[in-house]
């Protein structure tokens, strides 16, 4: 007897529906599983097999024909156990599926004694079956809360297989219900561990911090061990503006597929800050594997990604950072695939002028480093990589005086997260036509549009230009981060006392080589 149940199969975010067919027929007793799958679906007759048995359900020894259709598309995951048995018990006659659960999509990883386990990629398997126009979705209780955000979907959460037949039984009653689709922006924490509040002076870094926030622009810190990059790095997500829905649900999803959303989380509802330790190898921050999933930069979608130390990094590690810098998204190929995957961060550096930490700083430390060694630490950045970033601050030693202040001296997050959710809404407003949200996706032809100069600031600009060789890449980016600096102003023309200080976050030289 033929038995057909729906589940879903993902490539990086992109999900679609997948058929599973069994075949039940006479002859030497053999379980055969085509439609190309992977090890994790070929083993996945051993735990149907003995999650069968173990749950009181008899396996047919007969021929046995599962199809994974479309039968053209490599099938990777444990998700499809429960629809596999599912479909089995029903081939054999041992349940009748009713008419709504033919139609309904299955997902959940089997163990052997019946159990019904968490698996990864939910999210956007649901929200493309929802798409496909299903409205009932059968999934682990573990991930529940997943699936709450759909809206207007009738969810049934199983802890067994057992379970789950005694329902369509109906010996039981099942576990559903309705997802809400609730906006999540009144349940947002804006509470951080880390506030700005807490840094002491550095009055330069926390204003290029600011800027860096309102205009989404990428950040480097130099300055000696101790003068607070760190810090203040980790503040930068609480100066962050409120997630959007599609922002987090886009988020949700990138977790949802990594396998990294806590239990029991659903919605993610702060921004990402990633900060990978710099032996961090390549495919660990740009995403992949025999099963290519989100590296760092993914993660980070929509947040921060700080690189602490950055030329202790590989520089091969560092040269992959470009491409998702200028795109906002990485796509990584590999034979079974091309799998692409979000990456629209904001990157924060942090580095000492040289190994020792202490050249050419007023710390009061003899700096022991030979030209040779500086030359070569600080060479690990690469010309390109630099070209891509914003703004470069220097830090400085913090003095005992502002160590010693109190914390309510200091201004907090909040408050400046209510200057940089002004300049982000003006943004919004003025690229409401585009396809950008904010000042640092401007393309050439847009700076053109919405960064006009008047004669006097277009002469300085000129100037600084020659004088320092610029790119046309830093060239942009410098007239990008004054219109920042003048939302910031709430100023709609980009006037020469904006320029000017975004030309002394791209004074590189004077702080590379003195």
């Amino acid at each position: 007897m033929l038995s057909k149940v729906k589940t879903c199969y993902i490539n990086g975010l992109v999900a679609a529906d997948i058929e599973v067919e069994v075949d039940i027929s006479n002859g030497l007793p053999a379980l055969n599983i085509v439609g190309l799958p992977d090890v994790a679906v070929k083993e996945s007759k051993e735990r149907v097999r003995a999650a069968l048995i173990n749950s009181g359900f008899s396996f047919p020894m007969k021929r046995i024909t599962i199809n994974l259709s479309p039968a053209d598309v490599k099938k990777e995951g444990t998700h499809f156990d429960l629809p596999i048995a599912l479909a089995l018990l029903s081939a054999d006659e041992q349940i009748e599926l009713k008419e709504e659960f033919e139609k309904a999509v299955v997902l959940g990883e089997l163990s052997l004694d019946g159990k019904v386990k968490r698996v990864y990629g939910v999210l956007p398997m649901l929200l493309e079956a929802k798409k496909r126009g299903f409205t009932k979705m059968v999934i682990p209780t573990e991930n529940i809360e997943e699936a709450k955000i759909l809206d207007g979907v009738e969810i049934i959460s199983v802890d067994s297989l057992k379970q789950l037949i005694e329902g369509i039984k109906g010996i039981k009653k099942m576990k559903t219900f309705i997802g809400n689709g609730a906006d999540p922006k009144s349940e947002l924490n804006q509470y951080y561990d880390d506030d700005f509040c807490n840094i002491s002076g550095q009055e330069n870094l926390k204003r290029a911090l600011e800027i860096a926030a309102a205009g989404s622009h990428n950040v480097l810190m130099i300055g000696p061990p101790g003068s607070g990059k760190t810090l203040a790095a980790k503040s930068l997500p609480s100066i962050l503006p409120s997630l959007s829905f599609d922002e987090a649900l886009e988020i949700t999803k990138i977790y949802s597929v990594a396998g990294i959303l806590d239990e029991g989380q659903g919605l993610v509802k702060k921004r990402p800050f990633r900060s990978p330790h710099h032996t961090s190898s390549m495919v660990s921050i740009t995403g992949g594997g025999r099963i290519p999933k989100p590296g760092e930069v993914s993660l980070s979608n929509y947040g921060v990604l700080f690189l602490d130390e950055t030329p202790e990094f590989n520089r091969n590690t560092l040269e992959v950072l470009r491409q998702p810098l200028e795109d906002g998204k990485i796509t990584i190929s590999r034979a079974n695939g091309t799998f692409s995957y979000p990456a629209n961060f904001m990157l924060v550096c942090s580095m000492n002028p040289c190994p020792c930490g202490f050249y050419g700083t007023d710390s009061g430390h003899q700096c022991t480093c030979s030209p040779g060694q500086i030359s070569r630490y600080i060479g690990k950045i690469s010309g390109p990589l630099l070209d891509r970033i914003d703004l470069v601050v220097e830090t400085t030693a913090v003095s005992y005086g502002d160590l010693t202040k109190k914390n309510t001296e200091n201004e907090s997050s909040k408050q400046i997260r209510e200057r940089v959710e002004y300049a982000r809404q003006k943004q919004a407003k003025r690229y409401d036509s585009s396809k950008i949200i904010s000042n640092s996706q401007l393309s050439p032809a847009l700076i053109k549009t919405y960064c006009k100069l008047d004669k006097e600031t277009n002469n300085i600009l000129k100037e600084f230009f020659h004088n320092m060789n610029l790119s046309a890449r830093a060239l942009n980016r410098i007239i990008k981060v004054s219109r920042t600096i003048a939302d910031l102003d709430q100023s709609e023309q980009i006037s020469s006392k904006h320029m000017l200080e975004a030309m002394q976050y791209r004074s590189i030289n004077s702080l590379f080589w003195r």
